[in-house]
């Protein structure tokens, strides 16, 4: 299809050289729509894995000179509660120093907030398969254990996951649209360079040419173009890519979680001048038919 001989003067046509940009364009933008779906899929899938079947019970810092002793006990007392409850694996205590290890990313030297009363952090591991009542152990820990709280990770996982379903499927009819759109430019350069070429279309047909050889010779120049052009695309994109991860691994503080593209994600971009190739194959075949078949 790209060397193939050709009866038609197609490839000094001036009417179809700007298609390889529009459709690199439409590649790139392709490319990086495709490479944001899989990254945030990549993405919640880890923090999916991490937080599954993990909850925290926070206990809030007793006031006064015998806080902390009393905060202590009441840390003590939640940990042998949860120990005690079904469905729960292990309860994990977490000092003042692995506390201020988990805010040293968002706030920066734990010197500033070292003298504060942050609350006590109780790490929970529950059994993914056991169907215990979450707000049963919250009314018992808050009954049992003052200013103890029970925070369950999987409501606001809930809400990520619908977040990146929906930025997924905005992806998906992002890349309907440029197909569209590349579809369009394809049918314009086409049917324009029927008209250019329209003495030499009929000439080919009082000698006996079929239709479908004439849509073969438009079919191949646009598959010869679109896949220059999705090549193109793709090499525009490629370092891009590599620039938004560069730039956000220089990013401190744990402001944002470590982004890598899957090789799936990998494997679907370098597709994407074969799709380009082919739906301009395709678009130009069946616009050529239909214009034929219009004709006297």
């Amino acid at each position: 299809m790209l060397n193939r001989r050709s009866d038609l003067p197609l490839k000094g046509d001036a009417t179809s050289r700007f298609l390889p940009w529009l459709v690199a364009l439409m590649v790139y933008l392709s490319a990086v729509a495709v490479a944001g779906t899989f990254v945030l899929a990549g993405l919640v899938s880890r923090w999916d894995h991490d937080v599954a079947g993990t909850l925290t019970v926070q206990i809030a810092p007793v006031p006064g000179e015998a806080g902390e002793m009393l905060t202590d006990e009441r840390v003590r007392q939640a940990a042998d509660l949860l120990r005690r409850s079904t469905g729960v694996t292990a309860a994990r205590p977490l000092d003042k120093k692995q506390t201020l290890a988990l805010l040293e990313p968002w706030l920066g030297s734990a010197e500033v907030v070292k003298d504060l009363p942050l609350p006590r952090l109780i790490d929970v591991t529950i059994d993914p398969d056991s169907r215990m009542d979450l707000g049963d152990l919250a009314d018992r820990l808050g009954q049992s254990v003052p200013g103890a709280s029970l925070d369950d990770h999987r409501i606001w996982l809930s809400r990520l996951i619908n977040l990146s379903l929906t930025t997924q499927w905005l992806a998906i009819g992002i890349v309907l649209l440029i197909g569209g759109v590349t579809s369009a430019t394809v049918i314009y350069a086409t049917r324009t360079g029927m008209a250019v070429h329209k003495s030499v279309i009929e000439v080919l047909h009082l000698i006996g040419a079929h239709d479908d050889y004439i849509a073969r010779q438009f079919a191949d120049r646009a598959f010869s173009l679109g896949f220059a052009g999705g090549l193109l695309g793709v090499a525009l994109a490629v370092p891009t890519l590599f620039a938004i991860g560069w730039a956000a691994r220089r990013v401190e503080g744990g402001f944002l979680p470590q982004l890598s593209l899957s090789i799936a994600g990998w494997v679907v971009i370098a597709l994407l001048p074969f799709a380009a190739a082919g739906l301009a194959m395709y678009t130009a075949r069946l616009t050529v038919h239909g214009t034929l078949a219009r004709l006297p």
